[in-house]
């Protein structure tokens, strides 16, 4: 007989979240009928305290803004992606007690690039926005062999983060400003995928020079579609939404928490109940 087990996702606003609609499915799927998943509001300042306070009944967190820095630094172990980007969104309770730290959010990019239909040999991408997102989307880029990279941003200190992990990852790397509207659409024109990691009406102002994208990747999955997502639709674009990045990088933290395959049609199933797709 299974041990009741108990798994949340803490943030700070977190009344949003669709990972217990994700989780619960998966465990209900899976057999795991005494394993609950909750949402618990909760900060980056209020993380350490409340996962060292978890009995040990708490098998895994997943962890969502402003608590992904925390959540690395407060881990005993980290996986190698994990400390390559940065933070972390996934937090695993090991057999001796101790807590490792990994950032899922790749897997959740390397699916959507899948579902967008990159081909093995593609070469360039460009990523608008270098915020907390851009990281393990670039990772997850370098993964599927892309070697160029444009990356769009407010300025370039705002880029350096970003622009620092694609050096490392032997990415050649160009940073082009919101304003810089030709070089824009050309390197949207020459890129493989299109990736936006920012809000949405960010885009507003490049929006034409976007548009054009043959493979659009938009992380945003409510309000859905975005103004880009249906420009670039309507264009004849392939456009890919947040929600398969959401379903892939909680396929790979049920794994991690439960040691089995992730029940997937189940899950993806719940987002469809719940309204979200």
């Amino acid at each position: 007989m299974d041990i009741p087990r108990k798994a949340a996702v803490l943030g700070s606003p977190v009344g949003h979240s669709r990972s217990p609609d994700l989780h619960r499915a998966a465990y209900a799927a899976l057999g795991l009928a005494d394993w609950t998943y909750e949402a618990i509001e909760t900060t980056a300042e209020d993380l350490p305290g409340l996962v060292s306070a978890a009995g040990p009944e708490w098998i895994g967190f997943s962890v969502t803004m402003p608590g992904k820095l925390a959540a690395l630094d407060f881990a005993d172990e980290r996986t190698e992606r994990a400390e390559l980007i940065g933070s972390a969104n996934t937090l695993v309770r090991l057999p001796d007690g101790r807590w490792r730290a990994d950032c899922t959010d790749i897997d959740g990019m390397t699916g959507a690039l899948n579902e967008a239909q990159v081909p093995d040999g593609a070469l360039r991408a460009v990523v608008v926005g270098a915020g907390g997102t851009a990281l393990p989307t670039i990772a997850a880029l370098a993964e599927w062999g892309i070697t160029e990279l444009a990356i769009v941003a407010r300025s370039s200190w705002r880029a350096a983060d970003a622009v620092a992990l694609a050096h490392r990852l032997g990415m050649n790397c160009q940073v082009l400003g919101f304003e810089n509207g030709p070089e824009l659409a050309e390197a949207v024109a020459q890129s493989d995928v299109v990736i936006s990691t920012v809000p949405a009406e960010a885009t507003g102002a490049i929006l034409d020079s976007l548009r054009p994208a043959t493979r659009l990747i938009d992380v945003i999955y409510a309000p859905w579609p975005t103004p880009l997502a249906q420009a670039v639709a309507a264009d004849g674009g392939i456009v890919v939404g947040g929600l398969v990045m959401l379903l892939n990088q909680a396929y790979s933290q049920v794994e991690q928490f439960t040691g089995r395959p992730a029940p997937r049609e189940a899950m993806a199933a719940a987002l469809a109940a719940a309204g979200t797709v």
